[in-house]
């Protein structure tokens, strides 16, 4: 069972999210409201994936949590937000999924950045709003 970090400051949408990921057979090793947060409790489960909101609480923004991660590219990033244009070229993951999205969409998105992780690429189709990022796609 993959673990998975939910990095979500609208606590709506965090609970959403984590009950769409038990359900899905993920276990949710944490969920964090900021920046600082994200950094501890992925230093601390090491998980596997993490669901990454791009505006945070205190005005930080998900981009910078990664490169505070040990082995940031060991985890499979998916970041999930209704501001796409805030997302940097370099930022590190896999995949962007804009706001709002569907369970499903969220699910297969989750999947797909997954096996990027685990085979170096994966073949379309994607969910609706799933953008792959730069280093996610083949050579």
């Amino acid at each position: 069972m993959l673990k998975v970090l939910i990095v979500e400051d609208e606590f709506m949408i965090a609970d959403m999210v984590e009950d769409a990921l038990v359900n899905g057979g993920y276990a949710v090793c944490g969920i964090a409201r900021s920046v600082e947060e994200a950094v501890a409790l992925g230093r601390l489960h090491q998980p596997d994936l993490a669901v990454i909101d791009l505006r945070l609480a205190g005005g930080g923004f998900g981009s910078d949590i990664a490169p505070q991660w040990d082995d940031p590219h060991r985890i499979g990033i998916l970041y999930a937000t209704g501001n796409p244009a805030y997302l940097t070229a370099d930022a590190i993951g896999q995949g962007c999924l804009t706001k709002p999205y569907s369970i499903p969409d969220l699910l297969r998105s989750l999947e797909i950045v997954a096996t990027v992780v685990a085979n170096g690429a994966v073949a379309p189709p994607y969910p609706r709003g799933l953008k792959l990022l730069s280093q996610a796609l083949p050579g």
